[in-house]
């Protein structure tokens, strides 16, 4: 029997490697407590649901990448701090594509997933302005969050269908995405006078590894 302490890693990275062979829609709660060595009392009192299963693992995701922020990107653009920070999420759930592609998939029928989803969604996108330095907080905030809740579900079908060593095609669909919403949207400047600077920069376009141009 695994000790308590383990019991949510082991939860979400049974459950992960089952939605990726056998797909989330056919994945039931007795077989990932049973993967996992567990009796349903015990996964039930860790995660009381499969959608809790799932916000687990977007929140190991998140944790991920604001473990992993660059100090050096304190000195660049808004564009260019969240251009990495997102291509880190992207390398975070890397490992779980096929995974992270049936639970998706089964969410399009399932009644919890589709009322919790977007919220959990929208705390996420949240957690990254953050990474990278760009208030949330507010109207605009708010403005800023869902145009990035948009740009990341457009990217995300690009990434499903990336089979490039460096993410290149990904990287591509990113750089066009930001390019565009700031264009047509200005969605990542800011209105105060004094921050304008920054503002130019976002036109001038930002590279983790090699983004295209704007």
């Amino acid at each position: 029997m695994p000790r308590k302490t383990d019991y949510p890693r082991l939860i979400v990275d049974n459950a992960l490697e089952l939605a990726a062979i056998e797909g989330w829609a056919q994945t039931s709660l007795n077989d990932i407590a049973a993967a996992t060595g567990l009796s349903l009392a015990a996964l039930h009192s860790t995660y009381p649901s499969k959608t809790a299963i799932v916000a687990a693992y977007t929140t190991r995701v998140d944790e991920a990448v604001l473990n992993h922020i660059d100090p050096e990107l304190a000195d660049k653009s808004s564009r260019e701090r969240l251009f990495d920070v997102l291509m880190n999420r992207f390398d975070a759930m890397n490992p779980h594509k096929e995974a992270v592609r049936s639970i998706l998939r089964a969410s399009t029928s399932d009644v919890e997933a589709l009322a919790r989803g977007p919220l959990s969604l929208y705390r996420s996108m949240r957690w990254m302005m953050e990474a990278a330095n760009i208030p949330s907080s507010g109207v605009r905030g708010q403005l800023r969050i869902k145009g990035l809740a948009l740009i990341y579900l457009a990217v995300l079908r690009t990434w499903f269908n990336d089979d490039s060593e460096d993410m290149s095609r990904t990287m591509a669909s990113l750089d066009r995405q930001l390019s565009r919403a700031d264009r047509l949207l200005g969605f990542l400047r800011r209105r105060k006078r004094r921050e304008t600077e920054d503002d130019r920069d976002l036109c001038a376009g930002g590279e983790r590894r090699s983004p295209g141009p704007s």
